[in-house]
This record gives C-alpha cells, sequence and structure tokens, in this order.
C-alpha cells in the first residue's frame, strides 16, 4: 500500500475537524433558573428565653444570637408590666393592651 492512501484519509479528516464552527461556551443561566440557596443549611441563631425573678419583680428577656431583643419587668405590687429598649434603657408601658 502506498503512503499517500494512508495520510490522505488522516488529512481529510483533520481539515474536516478544523473547518467547523467552534461552539460558543455554555450559555448563562436565564434569570428564572437562579438556584436559590437552601434555607435549612443555614444554621438558625439560637434564641434564649431568660427569666430572673426576686421579691420585687420578675425581668424576661429575650436573646437571639446573643444580642438582646426584648425586656420585659413585671413588678410583684400589682403595677402594671413595663418593657425597657435593650439598646437606649428607655421604658414604656402598654396602656391598653388587649
Amino acid at each position: 500500500m502506498r503512503p499517500t492512501y494512508t495520510v490522505l484519509p488522516l488529512l481529510l479528516a483533520c481539515g474536516l475537524a478544523w473547518s467547523q464552527t467552534p461552539t460558543a461556551a455554555t450559555p448563562a443561566a436565564p434569570a428564572s433558573a437562579i438556584v436559590q440557596p437552601d434555607l435549612r443549611a443555614k444554621p438558625q441563631p439560637r434564641v434564649e428565653h431568660i427569666q430572673v425573678e426576686d421579691s420585687g419583680a420578675r425581668i424576661d428577656e429575650v436573646r437571639v444570637g446573643g444580642e438582646t431583643q426584648s425586656i420585659t419587668v413585671q413588678p410583684k405590687n400589682n403595677m402594671p408590666a413595663y418593657q425597657v429598649a435593650p439598646k437606649t434603657g428607655e421604658t414604656s408601658w402598654k396602656v391598653l393592651g388587649f
């Protein structure tokens, strides 16, 4: 067999491969196909309900992730309960609590 007959198919295959147009890279996903992160995989912050009671009042504190969210003070002498703002220390009463 002549060497030209073995080289000719090889050159023909290479020529066909080079003549093809290159395909574009994978297109970006459409906006509707954006993958949402799994919220269950994210650890939730720890919620703590702390209750301290002495002879004068009961104090209920709620902390989320170690940060105080609310403080409620219930005096024992039949006075209405009031709330203390965690960041400023201001007090407020619920006048018409339904």
